[in-house]
């Protein structure tokens, strides 16, 4: 049986802010890349390192279509975790933001050494501090501040977190 905090509506939503968070990344690296045009994303670091032959075959402009909508997908995926949480910790106003440096200092501690992405531990500070913001937004776009739900905001009499 379901749980009233986490009906498929409410998870399904997270997935679509997820998504719409990570297309949202996708402008706040490009100026990250116009602040530091030698650093690679992490998406394309992994596309590079894991499916070169793959990729090399497309020309650049779909190599970075492929390679965005992978990325779109993980987020999409990030999202769905992040509905998964329980609409106690959900309804936090710092939780967004907590949750989306967390969804990026796992990918810099954990992912990108298992997947063998030497790169993080070399990037600059300017850099990383503009990574972690577009994590933050990211966060923020998924715990849904932007327009929030109302049944994450408030505390319903009902017992039920999502209408």
């Amino acid at each position: 049986m379901a749980r009233p905090d986490r009906t498929w509506s409410s998870i399904s939503r997270a997935g679509a802010r997820g998504l719409v968070a990570a297309m949202a990344m996708t402008g706040s690296r490009t100026v990250a890349a116009g602040v530091a045009p030698e650093e690679r994303t992490p998406p394309e670091a992994i596309v590079e390192r894991h499916a070169p032959a793959l990729f090399s075959r497309l020309d650049e402009h779909h190599r970075e279509a492929v390679t965005e909508l992978l990325h779109w997908a993980y987020g999409a995926g990030g999202g769905v975790a992040f509905g998964l949480l329980p609409a106690r910790i959900r309804r936090f106003p710092g939780t967004g933001a907590v949750y989306g440096l967390a969804f990026w200092l796992g990918f810099e501690m954990g992912i990108a050494p298992l997947l063998g992405i030497e790169q993080a531990k070399h990037r600059k500070v300017v850099w990383r501090v503009l990574i972690a913001l577009d994590h933050v937004l990211y966060g923020v776009v998924v715990a849904g501040r932007l327009a929030p739900e109302p049944a994450i905001d408030a505390d319903r009499s009902d017992g039920e977190a999502d209408g």
